[in-house]
Formats: structure tokens, C-alpha cells, sequence
């Protein structure tokens, strides 16, 4: 399972597809979720802008990604 650092949430589900480049564009992103083709936490999702928190699975290709919520990096 891959894991993939998010920076604040949510975030919605299309555009983590996207931004990891599992996706060319948003646009396809939308489809291919609409299409049934992606998982949330083992469930098919067809909202393309569920909003996904740290600690979320998303299933998409035959692969596994787990969100993380990193922490922001403040200047000194």
C-alpha cells in the first residue's frame, strides 16, 4: 500500500487522483469515479468530490493508497 502525504483536509477524491498523476486531468478523474472504477475504505464511491480525510484507503488500478495528513512546516 502506498501512502500519499495530503496537507490539510478534506480534499476531495477527484483531485487527489489528479495531483498523484493516477489521473491526466481532473476531468477523467471525475468519470473514472463516476464510472464506479474507485474505492473508499473497501466501498465503490461514485462522488466525485467526496471529501477525503487522513487515514482514508482509496482502491483505484488494482492499487491500494493511504492518506496521511502530513504536518505544515512553519517558518522560524
Amino acid at each position: 500500500m502506498r501512502t500519499i502525504e495530503i496537507n490539510s483536509e478534506p480534499v476531495e477524491l477527484f483531485k487527489i487522483l489528479k495531483f498523484e498523476g493516477l489521473t491526466t486531468t481532473g476531468g477523467e478523474a471525475k468519470l473514472l469515479i463516476g464510472d464506479g472504477q474507485v474505492t473508499v475504505n473497501g466501498d465503490t464511491e461514485t462522488r466525485r468530490r467526496r471529501k477525503m480525510m487522513g487515514g482514508d484507503v482509496i482502491g483505484f488500478r488494482g492499487e491500494q493508497f493511504q492518506l496521511r495528513l502530513g504536518t505544515a512546516v512553519k517558518d522560524a
